[in-house]
């Protein structure tokens, strides 16, 4: 095969949506390849960070309580946090008018919804990994979670 037949060959090749070509002949083998392979990149999201607490130095005024649903406690002893896989904003319901997915003491199937959080217009559905028992909800409705952050802390079951 001559130089002019193997750029027609990758002529074809770039041109269209076949991204690996190959010829044998009795005395050649060619092997034509467009762009690289995928690879799987797995990550761990970083466990997230305690606040420290620092001093007042006026007295405040005391601040509206926040609703049942969430509070502030700390992680329950085998307690399990959900985090949030993405930046975005956090929903409790699939609309304002809708009930909320999921309520403090519910019990939650594997892959049942918990949450929506929304990035660049994109619902993502967070789903629960396993069964279990909701003990926290974290982050209030339509309020900016980061990446990594907990948004339920929950009890296996």
């Amino acid at each position: 095969m001559d130089i002019k037949d193997l750029k027609s060959l990758i002529k074809m090749v770039t041109e269209t949506d076949i991204t690996e070509f190959e010829l044998e002949g009795a005395e050649e083998k060619i092997r034509i390849k467009r762009g690289c392979t995928p690879q799987v990149v797995q990550y761990q999201a970083p466990a997230p960070m305690m606040a420290v607490p620092q001093p007042v130095a006026a007295p405040v005024a005391a601040a509206a309580p926040a609703p049942a649903a969430v509070s502030a406690a700390p992680v329950v002893a085998g307690g399990k946090e959900v985090t949030s896989p993405i930046v975005g904003t956090f929903y409790r319901a699939p609309a304002p008018d809708a009930a909320p997915y999921v309520e403090v003491g519910q019990v939650v199937e594997k892959g049942q919804v918990l949450c929506i959080v929304e990035a660049m217009k994109l619902m993502n559905e967070i789903e629960a990994e396993f069964r279990c028992k909701i003990v926290q909800i974290c982050k209030e409705n339509a309020q900016p979670v980061e990446f990594g952050e907990p948004l339920f802390i929950v009890e296996p079951m």
